[in-house]
């Protein structure tokens, strides 16, 4: 049987690794790397410009307001009034939760033409580089592909690396809705691969959405691919601190209050996605029945049951998998917290055996992806645990293990 435990003298060794790279990045970087954050500055001026519009001469409402209050405002309009604002404002209209979902995607699939008729143009800029005009065309092709007939983009901001979000499946009659956040390196180059596609956030709700249908036929199920944070680039400063998580936690938030219906909700937190998912868990709505990370740092707690929430909280690591080796500790705001794996921490562990290291956990055929499947929906009695016991099961409805895990 696999230890997840691991020794005090392990952990001694870890603290001072810890605090040997807090000195080597600041050495090299400074604090400046925390705070080096560009704001949105095209969606910043669609949302100006809808703030001084108005439709039939009333204004519109605060783009910030509740999720219900600005679906009240859209179920007052005709379907072509919502038309001519997504037309107006797509940027806007694109990101609104609160939003109606369908006028999101017509919203999207309208920035994103012009997105593209920008980045053709930069493709032949004198002015650029080549690597510029290098550049132009990839963000121009991916905007291409995101524009193919059946995509359902949900959210989408073309400023610096770019953020966006996709859905698979029918997001307004879903009775279980999944959201796959990602971790590090993630943008909206990286948003989709060709090769190792499973490694991606797109090619991670594709595979989660058919582990879901195979496990489950009868049940209604969409799976977001969420990229609509900014994610720390590569292991420096700001994947060993908690500043993107804290504003990802946010967006989270925001997009799981803006959710339609009432289905139940999984988020499905990969690497430094459980990070962003472990600062937002006190906040979720209470219809987030279960939190479940894969490759974990640590989720900024010492235990599960710090992290304010109600919904159940699933963790899985491979034996294989690099992150084992992170020093799992905080220290002056480096580093993030407990190991979710390790049986102090309280969280039901799954099996993640065949994962195939840090970024195989949504590859077809493996356990991890299998069981972050039954979890997302409700199938509880099906998962499989990561040690020789079904404690991970213990207490969930449906499932007959008594006790508590």
């Amino acid at each position: 049987m696999t230890s997840f435990d691991t020794s005090p003298q392990l952990n001694v060794w870890r603290a001072l690794l810890a605090l040997a790279v807090v000195f080597v990045m600041l050495a090299t970087t400074g604090w400046t790397a925390l705070h080096s954050h560009r704001e949105s500055t095209a969606l910043q001026a669609s949302l100006a410009k809808w703030e001084h519009g108005s439709i039939h001469g009333l204004h519109l409402p605060d783009p910030k307001a509740a999720p219900t209050l600005l679906s009240r405002f859209f179920a007052s309009l005709s379907p072509e009034d919502q038309s001519r604002l997504a037309r107006r404002y797509p940027l806007t209209v694109g990101n609104m939760n609160g939003a109606p979902v369908t006028l999101r995607y017509r919203a999207n699939h309208i920035a994103l033409e012009q997105q593209r008729k920008v980045e053709s143009k930069r493709m032949h800029d004198s002015r650029l580089s080549a690597a510029g005009q290098q550049d132009a065309g990839r963000r121009m092709h991916r905007y291409e592909d995101l524009m193919s007939p059946g995509r359902k983009i949900l959210a989408f901001d073309p400023e610096g690396s770019g953020r966006v979000a996709e859905v698979f499946g029918n997001l307004d009659k879903a009775q279980r809705i999944s959201v796959i956040v990602p971790g590090v390196d993630t943008d909206l180059l990286t948003f989709q691969k060709t090769n190792r596609q499973y490694t991606a956030p797109v090619g991670m709700a594709k595979a989660l959405y058919a582990a879901e249908r195979a496990q489950s036929p009868a049940t209604r199920t969409a799976v977001i691919a969420w990229a609509d944070y900014t994610s720390p680039d590569g292991l420096g400063m700001d994947a060993a601190t908690g500043l993107r998580a804290a504003e990802g936690a946010v967006r989270l938030n925001a997009l799981l209050g803006g959710l339609p219906g009432r289905a139940p909700v999984t988020t499905v937190c990969h690497s430094y996605g459980s990070v962003v998912c472990g600062v937002a868990a006190h906040a979720m709505p209470r219809r987030v029945t279960d939190i479940a990370v894969a490759a974990s740092p640590g989720m900024r707690v010492s235990s599960a049951s710090h992290l304010g929430t109600t919904a159940r909280v699933w963790a899985m690591r491979d034996a294989s998998d690099w992150i084992q080796d992170v020093p799992y500790l905080e220290l002056g705001g480096i580093g993030h917290g407990a190991d979710p794996v390790s049986s102090g921490f309280g969280a039901r562990v799954l099996s993640a055996r065949d994962a195939q290291g840090h970024a195989g956990y949504f590859q077809p055929g493996t356990d991890s992806l299998r069981n972050l499947a039954d979890v997302a929906v409700g199938a509880y009695d099906a998962v499989t645990c990561a040690r020789e016991n079904d404690l991970c099961r213990a207490g969930v409805p449906g499932t007959t293990t008594a006790g508590r895990a």
